[in-house]
């Protein structure tokens, strides 16, 4: 399944807003880059976002995160939000 490219579309629109931010094609996804690091991007169907560690754990108590897992082993510091709220 291709990534959320109605989301791609919209954070497309908005970047210009965000600084010097560059895409890149990764992980069957899409990510966007801060100088040469990675802060956000598209997986699948969800916006994926790098939070400190601590702040992922609070935003894994809600119903609309979870954690980035690609290889059983959840990445500290990455959830995936869900396209429910995504708007």
């Amino acid at each position: 399944m291709p990534y959320n490219l109605d989301l791609e579309d919209r954070i497309d629109r908005l970047s210009p807003r965000l600084g010097d931010l560059n895409k890149k094609k990764m992980f069957g996804g899409v990510g966007y880059l801060i100088n040469g690091n990675m802060c956000f991007g598209i997986h699948k169907e969800y916006l994926l976002l790098r939070v400190s560690p601590e702040r992922g754990e609070q935003l894994l108590k809600s119903e609309y995160f979870r954690p980035f897992d690609m290889t059983r082993n959840p990445m500290k510091g990455w959830v995936l939000v869900s396209p429910d709220a995504v708007e």
